[in-house]
């Protein structure tokens, strides 16, 4: 195995104990965020997207002899390959029906080696691009941008307008971080209102909503909708900006939250560089599998207050959010935020490592920490 191949199979095999480390924890009724139910349980469904990235990168690998990642930055593979990825699911079938069934090169491949006793490295390589497009063409793997889905409606009792939560995601080709989004949207169109809301202000029963729905629940809006979430989802531009272009941008919309979870920076021993006390501490884990360190931000914007709209004979406005930015705290000011939560997930032994180094307290000041144990990750440490 040539050193390339080495550090490759580590990282593989690093962020994948991160990330199904990180779903056991959106999933664990136990978890801070579980609170939260449907937030979590909406992340865990893209964490296992990316998951399945990183299977098909994998197997990508027998076939292809480079993978590039964010080695100084997010410590997440860049931009390209999650390109690549999306243009090889497209053009799977194609591909696939030039390649042999994978019966047909076992039997050729043991046909090889009988007749010529050496290895058969270009069978080998057509056995790893089939099994790498037949996993891109099946799996739902986390792409550069991942249209919106409605997961939820209901009622404001207060304002009478069915409200919904949203999500989507995107891949930023900048910052190179997965991110996800969520936002709780109160819609006032009139046929909307009148589909789904009953006499009592509630919730009309009558109507069949099979959640999740692709795209935003109201069908006059679900494209322009999609536009604009591909348009505003860019790591560079913060939850308060994008709330606020939401808000100008569609008349009976009214955002009432959005959040934002970017996951990463991830730390690998050995392959990322992009905190030198975290690598140097790493690198002295016994187990490699273990060697890593995950972090990931939650952040949310909230309206306090909403603005009345007025329409007269020569101008009209419209009815706008006052989101409400906690100018108190430096960091979520800078963030563009009401409120924002950094998490760190880390297995025990590097855990172990960091604190006896005395470097625990300085690396996760600010962060909630939790750790990996035997399959279960313990929080409030």
């Amino acid at each position: 195995m040539t050193p390339e191949n080495e550090a490759a199979t580590r990282y593989f095999s690093a962020i994948t104990a991160a990330l199904s480390g990180l779903e056991v924890f959106m999933r664990d009724d136990r978890s801070p965020l579980y609170r939260h139910g449907i937030v979590a349980k909406i992340v865990a469904e893209y964490i296992a997207r990316l998951d399945n990235s990183f299977s098909c990168w994998r197997n990508r690998l027998g076939f292809m002899e480079t993978f590039r990642i964010s080695r100084a930055e997010s410590g997440f593979p860049v931009f390209q390959n999650v390109l690549e990825l999306e243009n090889d699911r497209r053009q799977a079938d194609t591909r696939l029906a030039n390649i042999p069934l994978a019966d047909e090169l076992r039997e050729e491949m043991a046909d090889f080696i009988l007749r010529h006793k050496e290895f058969p490295e270009a069978l080998q390589k057509s056995m790893a691009e089939r099994l790498y497009l037949e996993g891109v063409r099946s799996e739902t793997t986390f792409g550069p941008f991942t249209l919106a889905q409605t997961a939820k409606v209901s009622v404001n009792p207060k304002t009478g307008r069915p409200y919904y939560l949203v999500h989507w995601a995107a891949f930023d080709g900048s910052a190179n971080l997965p991110l996800v989004y969520m936002v709780t949207v109160e819609d006032s169109s009139e046929e909307m209102i009148r589909q789904l809301v009953d006499r009592n202000g509630k919730l009309n029963d009558k109507v069949d909503i099979p959640l999740p729905v692709e795209g935003l629940l109201n069908p006059e809006l679900a494209h322009r909708f999609d536009d604009f979430t591909e348009k505003n989802s860019a790591y560079t531009l913060s939850p308060a900006t994008i709330a606020v272009n939401l808000d100008k941008d569609f008349e009976p919309l009214h955002p009432k939250q959005l959040r934002r979870v970017v996951l990463g920076p991830f730390y690998s021993a050995g392959i990322t560089e992009n905190n030198s006390t975290v690598s140097e501490v790493l690198a002295k884990v016994r187990k490699p599998e273990n060697a890593w360190l995950l972090t990931w931000t939650i952040q949310e914007v909230y309206s306090k207050a909403e603005k009345p709209g007025r329409k007269g004979l020569f101008s009209s406005e419209k009815t706008t959010q006052e989101f409400f930015i906690d100018t108190d705290d430096l960091e979520a000011a800078r963030q563009g935020v009401s409120s924002y939560e950094k998490h760190a997930l880390i297995p025990h032994e590097a855990y172990q490592a960091l604190y006896a180094a005395g470097e625990a307290q300085k690396i996760f000041s600010g962060y909630k920490v939790h750790i990996l144990s035997k399959g279960q990750v313990i929080s409030d440490v």
